[in-house]
């Protein structure tokens, strides 16, 4: 009986001295791999940038991209006063650090949007955005925003980039979401994503924005063609959710002060 009792605690015995020791690895390669993982986030966010932008050269190289979006100015945005606020009053020095989503779970740093109001289905929306913008030879000629809102199986996250005038559709992209393939998934699809640019946000009043998905298609002679992209075959709730989405963040509750003081030469 004692010798049986000794080979049982020797089995735990080195049970538990394994278990220790993996632990002790994997949390050494956790903490070894972060960097890197850090870094690969930080290319694949610029990369998304640039891609919305119409700046993503196929194939380049990460010091390409890196050096490609040291071109633009990052800069944090007041979305009630459309007014650059100075990073260290969200508690950052550098601004690519702020995370806008973070803060949109911190009740002192967002606000709540009433349901009647919030056509994105975010629920929360910070109070201070990162926006990325470009200018050559002193003019603005890219502005790019992050987006986000519900679609019909989850939350899609993107950028949409604007040109200089604050008002024509650049590019638009989503770079994480969970739509159906082959349906609310196309959002992927590069066809569908050309059909972005060169459409207007805004009509001649340059006020609430105008942006529609259409069902079956928009037709060559189609009113107001300008402002409308044709809805994702078999994916309406999709197609919806983006529509909102859009409309939302360039309007008075996200982008739109910002914007409209961009086109004033207040910012």
């Amino acid at each position: 009986m004692a010798k049986a009792k000794e080979t049982v605690s020797r089995t735990l015995m080195v049970a538990l001295v394994l278990s220790i020791a993996f632990s002790v690895v994997v949390s050494t390669a956790a903490v070894m791999l972060r960097p890197a993982q850090v870094k690969n986030q930080n290319l694949d966010i610029r990369s998304n940038i640039l891609a919305a932008a119409g700046m993503l050269e196929e194939g380049a190289t990460a010091d390409e991209i890196e050096q490609t979006f040291s071109r633009f100015d990052v800069r944090l945005v007041d979305l009630d006063s459309g007014e650059y606020v100075d990073p260290e009053t969200v508690g950052v020095e550098d601004p690519m650090k702020y995370d806008m989503y973070k803060a949109a779970s911190d009740p002192s740093m967002s606000t709540d949007i009433p349901a009647s109001e919030d056509k994105a289905g975010i629920k929360r929306r910070p109070n201070v955005a990162k926006i990325y913008t470009l200018s050559e030879n002193g003019e603005l000629v890219r502005v790019v925003l992050p987006i986000h809102g519900y679609g019909l199986w989850s939350t899609l996250y993107g950028f949409v980039s604007l040109e200089g005038d604050a008002n024509t559709i650049e590019g638009l992209g989503f770079y994480d979401h969970a739509e159906t393939p082959g349906l609310g998934g196309e959002v992927d699809n590069p066809r569908w994503k050309s059909q972005w640019v060169g459409k207007e946000v805004y009509g001649d009043e340059l006020e609430e924005p105008q942006i529609r998905l259409v069902k079956g298609g928009v037709s060559s002679g189609a009113s107001d063609k300008e402002h409308k992209v044709d809805a994702l075959s078999g994916a309406t709730l999709t197609s919806r959710g983006v529509e909102q989405l859009v409309n939302y963040w360039l309007g008075d509750r996200g982008f739109a002060p910002y914007l409209k003081k961009l086109r004033e030469g207040e910012v």
